[in-house]
């Protein structure tokens, strides 16, 4: 099985064009500073370029992938957190961003983060 499009997942190679610029140094993001830094999504659009599907994670090995999704909301979360308590770029945190807005549909992403900013979100992040 030929996994080569993994190691370019977001890494700018598949964004290039024959019309536009060739990609930044952070690939097909502007900046890291295009993901949000504290939390709030519904202001925030996904960094640009082409996403392809989310590779496989083996702790979610059914076509259900509801689980995944909120795994790696939380995961986003509290990658943030902890980057923005250290004082350290939210970059590697983009990974788990491409992830659940690959997965998860718009509305659940709005309803947790309305939950959050609220503080009634179920989740511990």
């Amino acid at each position: 099985m030929d996994r080569g499009w993994v190691s370019g997942w977001g890494s700018g190679a598949e964004c290039e064009s024959e019309r536009g610029p060739p990609p930044g140094p952070h690939g097909c993001l502007s900046s890291p500073q295009a993901l949000p830094a504290h939390g709030v999504f519904h202001t925030e659009k996904p960094p640009k370029g082409r996403w392809f599907t989310p590779p496989f994670d083996p702790r979610f090995p059914n076509q259900n992938q509801t689980r995944n999704c909120y795994q790696n909301f939380l995961d986003y979360h509290r990658c943030v957190k902890k980057m923005n308590l250290r004082g350290k770029s939210t970059q590697p945190c983009e990974y788990y961003f491409r992830v659940f807005h690959s997965l998860c549909p718009i509305s659940w992403v709005q309803r947790w983060t309305e939950q959050i900013q609220q503080g009634t979100f179920a989740g511990k992040i």
